[in-house]
């Protein structure tokens, strides 16, 4: 923005330095760090840092380094051995179920679960936190003060549960996790290697979980062949199995409890006392009723979170990842940008396809750029599968071309108060080329970033020069 703006000259840079390169392309910043090295002279000495070496920063080495010298700490995209890869199918509705169930399942569980977005991290963790987890969070939100809480809280064993964006993660190094938790997969198989390379560490084996919806299939066909290694599709277990697997856990704790004789002894009178009324039978069973009774309790009536997938309405075209790599492509690293929501624009006058145009009540005098709105919907969606097109920015608001098997789920998101922050509008847009700026009603109602209905008159009027630039771009 400063460069646009005449503000920055970069003529004279003689270092530049590219930090979390992998990181900043992933969150849609290609085009700004295109431009950005562009103004820079060509002589300049460049230093680029990047957990893992996805193509887009393969392409940056090749298109502005001249004759770069890559040095690698470890082996380079390549799993830890001591690692064991599952995942779990389930709904996309029952993921945080699934997760709790796993933790349940795994008493001595000590993970960091990985989310996507800063908002579902936090949400995550307050759930857990609430349901009676040692739990916290970590994202770009916290303060150095809280951050550095969280991460001495998670280092001394404070904390189980450690649920993290990748980013806020990058500085916590702790080598006895016994896992690493997928709550959602990455947009990279880069980055799932360098999430499970956090356990299995010291010569100690770790497990990494993955919970996956149908649609997920190929990502992890596709993580299959990079790390090289087949994964276990394992059941999410019964309630039934985490109650005896905890019961069990409490007898051990009990066999194993250090007691301190000289201290316990002086109360053994009035404990004998206290339980002479019940026999040796009863004592047992009230004791192990004190720590497990919650859990009997919360999985009586547990329903099976499993899919059955001979039964499931969604084809997978092939569970190895389809004809040509499956949704993903024969050449496809993953469901990269191009191909996925967030992605690359298309061009020309329309994008195509099954496309709705969208109206967004954002633009230009908000500084808002297109990787800005393309981070924007995955945000406030929660989701990185919202297929993008064309994306049209204008003074005061823009049009985005989205997937129509997509349009309901951004309406129903940017409705939602708890995610608004911005106050953004967001609805069906008008037909463009009929020169209209205006959104059009959708079954009667005008559903805007804040939920609920809005009258006719009150719609977004777009500025005289607003519509001569719709119809010049």
């Amino acid at each position: 923005d400063m460069i646009r703006r005449g503000k920055a000259n970069l003529s004279y840079v003689k270092w530049a330095v590219l930090d979390e390169a992998d990181e900043m392309l992933d969150m849609g910043f290609q085009e700004d760090v295109d431009s950005i090295l562009q103004e820079m002279p060509k002589e300049k000495n460049t230093l680029l840092f990047s957990a893992t070496m996805p193509d887009q920063v393969e392409r940056i080495l090749s298109k502005y380094m001249n004759k770069p010298v890559i040095k690698t700490v470890g082996d380079r995209n390549a799993g830890t051995a001591n690692v064991k890869h599952m995942y779990y199918m389930v709904q996309a509705r029952d993921r945080y179920p699934a997760l709790k169930r796993l933790a349940d399942f795994n008493p001595s569980i000590y993970a960091i679960v990985f989310c996507r977005t800063r908002i579902e991290t936090q949400e995550i963790a307050d759930s857990l936190i609430r349901d009676g987890y040692n739990a916290d969070s970590l994202h770009g939100d916290l303060s150095q003060a809280q951050r550095d809480h969280v991460m001495n809280r998670f280092r001394n064993g404070t904390l189980q549960l450690l649920v993290a964006t990748d980013v806020a993660a990058r500085g916590l190094d702790v080598n006895n996790l016994t896992h690493v938790i997928n709550y959602n997969l990455p947009d990279e198989p880069e980055v799932y290697i360098h999430r499970s390379g956090r356990t299995g560490r010291a010569d100690k084996t770790g497990i990494c979980f993955s919970i996956i919806n149908m649609k997920e299939k190929g990502k992890i066909r596709l993580i299959e062949r990079k790390v090289g290694r087949e994964f276990a599709k394992a059941k999410i277990p019964t309630g039934v199995q985490v109650c005896e697997k905890q019961l069990f856990h409490h007898i051990d704790r009990m066999e194993k409890v250090q007691l301190n004789h000289e201290e316990i002894d002086s109360f053994l009178p009035v404990i004998y006392r206290k339980l002479e009324w019940m026999n040796r039978e009863e004592i047992i069973k009230r004791f192990v009723a004190l720590e497990f009774n919650r859990f009997l309790e919360y999985y009586r009536d547990a329903q099976d979170l499993n899919i059955d997938e001979s039964k499931s309405s969604f084809r997978d075209r092939d569970d190895r990842g389809s004809r040509e790599g499956g949704r993903f492509g024969k050449e496809a690293r993953w469901e990269t940008r191009e191909s996925r929501g967030g992605g690359k624009r298309e061009g020309g006058r329309s994008s195509g396809g099954n496309f709705k145009r969208m109206f967004f009540s954002i633009g230009r005098k908000d500084s808002i750029a297109p990787p800005g709105i393309i981070g924007l919907i995955n945000e406030v969606t929660r989701s990185r599968d919202v297929t993008i097109g064309r994306i049209d920015i204008l003074d005061n608001f823009s049009f985005v071309d989205v997937d129509a098997a997509s349009v309901d789920t951004v309406l129903e998101a940017f409705a939602n108060k708890t995610r608004n922050t911005k106050g953004i509008r967001v609805d069906i847009a008008g037909d463009r080329e009929e020169g209209s700026a205006k959104p059009k009603r959708r079954d009667g109602d005008f559903k805007t970033y804040a939920g609920g209905a809005r009258p006719e008159k009150r719609r977004p009027k777009p500025s005289s020069s607003d519509r001569r630039k719709g119809k010049r771009e």
